[in-house]
């Protein structure tokens, strides 16, 4: 989890190194594609989950190591084979395991977060899952152990074939010629995201796009279809966190709301928004049907609150990168309670950006928790070694929260007050 945490500390700044370029491309050439708050929402769902794979919190069903020991039929020797094929090997598996997350009821739930802005940028990419807790894809790559690939191998390319994803999810990039029959571009990924009916559930490849041409899942992105984003079922709220499990709470209560046995067991493996007769229709639930005119998710905000949301997003980004800078200077029990910090603060501004009621609660109540921690301890989690006053500058974060909760519930109150009047 070291080396992970170490890999992170360079990784986070050259992403949001890439989100300001396409930030400032966008306002010079007077066509932004990014929004304060859906921004804050997908850089916070990012950060939530690189903390949950940096802690490790999930269970795997087997490893590829098991997998290799008890299966391999043979062991490629030549080097160039071996990455050649562990790539083959890992982008299919990707493929296989991308379609599963679009086709089946249970998961899709650890895929929707990813689907669930409805703008199309850089940033809509670092949207990934805190919910995917079972690890099944060594499954996947059961055709990679038959022939011997080693673990280090997948061990190194594994992070490289997640990172090279990121790229295509712009709008500023049009088609790529040759390449688009070749490798996954951003046009093919608009297409990906859509939810325009005739792109639901297409382009399913993650690095080569001959998965879809061969299996049937290809569609280019037409002229006369300009891709809308986000998912039929709108999720309605900036926190990633509850975004993360709307699906299978969803899942649960038809589960125990439906009459039939069978229906309250096959729900989980049946198609990706599928629903017992008997519930569909006694709790329905809104479905976008014209794409071109839903009204897009918003919530009262101000300059002053955009600035405050995004002071949040940077102080939260500060708390991370220190943790995996001091990541083996802090014993474990104390990385979990240095992210339970950070995951209830990611729900606690992201919940006062809906201007949900009870926002303030939480920001005030975790605002004194980390005060109190930083009087008992005497410190931050070991920050003051780093930097002079750490733990006073911590201090003053967790004032603003608290008087940022407090100021900002008002806010909201006295705008919307002022509108009705």
């Amino acid at each position: 989890m070291e080396t992970y945490a170490k890999v992170l500390l360079y990784a986070i700044p050259f992403f949001m190194l890439l989100l300001g370029i396409e930030i400032l491309y966008g306002y010079f050439v007077k066509n932004q594609k990014y929004k304060v708050m859906d921004t804050v929402s997908s850089i916070s769902s990012g950060f939530t989950n690189i903390l949950k794979d940096s802690l490790g919190l999930g269970v795997i069903l087997v490893s590829y190591p098991f997998l290799v020991e008890n299966l391999a039929l043979t062991e490629i020797k030549a080097t160039w084979l071996v990455w050649f094929v562990a790539f083959i090997a890992i982008d299919f598996a990707g493929y296989w395991n991308h379609r599963l997350s679009h086709k089946v009821n249970f998961f899709w739930n650890q895929h929707v977060i990813h689907h669930s802005s409805e703008e199309f940028n850089l940033a809509c990419a670092l949207r990934q899952s805190v919910s995917n807790l079972i690890g099944y894809f060594p499954f996947l790559l059961i055709p990679a152990a038959l022939v011997g690939v080693p673990y280090k191998v997948i061990a190194v390319l594994a992070p490289i074939h997640l990172f090279a994803q990121f790229w295509y999810h712009t709008q500023h990039i049009g088609k790529l010629g040759w390449l688009e029959y070749v490798i996954i571009t951003p046009s093919q990924h608009r297409v990906h995201h859509a939810i325009n009916a005739e792109y639901i559930d297409k382009n399913l490849g993650q690095i080569l796009s001959v998965w879809d041409r061969i299996f049937g899942t290809f569609q280019e992105e037409l002229d006369t279809v300009p891709p809308q984003f986000g998912v039929l079922k709108p999720v309605a709220t900036w926190n990633p966190i509850l975004i993360n499990f709307q699906h299978i709470w969803r899942i649960i209560k038809d589960a125990w709301r439906t009459k039939s046995i069978w229906d309250k067991t096959r729900i989980w493996f049946m198609p990706t928004g599928w629903r017992p007769a008997d519930v569909k229709e006694k709790y329905p639930i809104a479905i976008i049907e014209d794409v071109y005119t839903f009204e897009r998710y918003a919530t009262p905000s101000s300059k002053a609150f955009n600035a405050y949301s995004i002071f949040q997003l940077f102080a939260t980004l500060g708390f991370l990168l220190f943790l995996f800078y001091n990541y083996g200077n802090i014993d474990f029990n104390a990385v979990l309670l240095f992210g339970a910090f950070v995951f209830i603060g990611v729900y606690g501004y992201t919940t006062l950006m809906d201007r949900a009621k009870y926002a303030v609660w939480i920001e005030v109540i975790r605002g004194v928790a980390g005060i109190a921690f930083v009087i008992i301890s005497k410190d931050w989690f070991g920050v003051n070694a780093f930097v002079p006053f750490g733990s006073s500058l911590v201090i003053l974060y967790f004032v603003s929260t608290i008087l940022g909760g407090i100021y900002f519930t008002y806010e909201q109150k006295h705008t919307l007050a002022s509108k009705i009047a």
